[in-house]
């Protein structure tokens, strides 16, 4: 099969792009693959050729020059992409599969949580959607994207990695038998050689923004009383600040490690004793949980969109409850995740073929 893979760009950060990668790798060996991108990290890789082209990852309608990269194709998989205007070039093809990976389709803000720290279980509206904006003129710009992004989607046969982001969809508007749900598997990791590997940890792996719950996450360690520093990878407009914290702080340490390749992870995901996942947003899925379990490592979190389609259950609290995460951190740390959620790569990629079969023949 011929498959021209579009996303935003190619980064070896965050799940998302993760994702993207490990199909493109697991389907190397049989199918033949290109991935064009609007933007290319230094450094980044994939398993095939790789093309720039400006435009794909504008969140606005910018226009796009496609045609010719889909001639000869049997599939063209959209990842990642926002630009309405190559959502709707792709809208207008049989062959097209868009995988949507996050809350931009249906939330023009905050990922479903509200500047009052509550959760947003209702579709988007205009009137609805504004009194999370301050900024008038810029609602007046995203939300309409937003609204278009939906009806491009509504056009398209579309995949997501939850059960939590299908219902999200269709509750806006996409018809529920174009959303199939495609989970995420753990892509292997090429760790560092086995031995010492440094004392024992709590650790939290993100983007540091207030969405992604990191100082939640610090708080809650603080509140547990728990001796073991914590370690948090990632990297985003919240370093300076923790950064500044770690260095005033008393008691157990805590140390901001900037973002962290694979192997690197691989060690301290061998190293602790728990992980810290408090999202603030509505979490389509949460990769890094996944991961985590692989390793053995119990995961602390909160019930915050799609987690518990993954989490095992003990460590799991109510979303926005800071103390309940400290007692359960409190626990965590004794314990090991012994039989963790199965979540293989040839069943997703399985399901993902089947869906390119469906639209190839579409286009036959």
């Amino acid at each position: 099969m011929r498959i021209v893979h579009l996303a935003d760009r190619l980064s070896e950060r965050g799940g998302a792009y993760a994702w993207t990668r490990g199909v493109i790798e697991a389907l190397a060996p049989q199918h033949d693959q290109r991935l064009v991108v609007g933007e290319r990290e230094n450094g980044a890789t994939a398993a095939c050729e790789v093309e720039v082209r400006a435009g794909l990852e504008a969140r606005g309608a910018a226009p796009v020059a496609l045609d010719d990269l889909a001639q000869g194709a049997d599939v063209v998989h959209l990842h990642n992409v926002v630009n309405p205007a190559v959502l709707d070039w792709a809208s207008a093809r049989e062959d097209a599969v868009l995988t949507v990976q996050d809350h931009r389709f249906f939330c023009p803000s905050r990922g479903k949580w509200t500047p009052a720290g509550a959760v947003c279980r209702r579709p988007l509206s205009r009137e609805l959607c504004s009194g999370c904006f301050e900024d008038v003129a810029y609602f007046r710009e995203v939300h309409p994207l937003t609204e278009r992004r939906l009806v491009g989607a509504s056009r398209l046969c579309v995949t997501v990695l939850s059960r939590y982001m299908r219902e999200e969809l269709v509750a806006a508007g996409v018809p529920a038998g174009r959303v199939h749900v495609v989970p995420p598997f753990v892509p292997p990791v090429e760790e560092q050689p086995k031995g010492e590997t440094g004392e024992p940890c709590v650790l939290f792996v993100g983007r540091l923004v207030e969405a992604k719950g990191v100082r939640d996450a610090i708080a809650a360690w603080r509140a547990s009383g728990v001796a073991l520093p914590l370690l948090v990878a990632g990297t985003g407009p919240l370093r300076a600040e923790l950064e500044h914290a770690a260095a005033l702080a008393a008691g157990p340490r805590l140390e901001v490690l900037g973002w962290v390749g694979k192997p690197a992870l691989a060690a301290l995901y061998r190293r602790a004793r728990a992980l810290l996942f408090p999202p603030r947003w509505q979490e389509p899925f949460g990769l890094v949980g996944i991961e985590a379990l692989s390793f053995g490592v119990p995961v602390v979190a909160w019930e915050s969109g799609a987690v518990a389609e993954w989490h095992p259950g003990p460590g799991l609290v109510r979303w926005g409850d800071i103390g309940a995460l400290a007692r359960a951190l409190q626990e965590a740390v004794s314990r090991r995740v012994t039989r963790p959620p199965r979540f293989e790569r040839d069943e997703a990629i399985g399901r993902l073929l089947l869906i390119y079969g469906r639209a190839a023949r579409r286009r036959g």
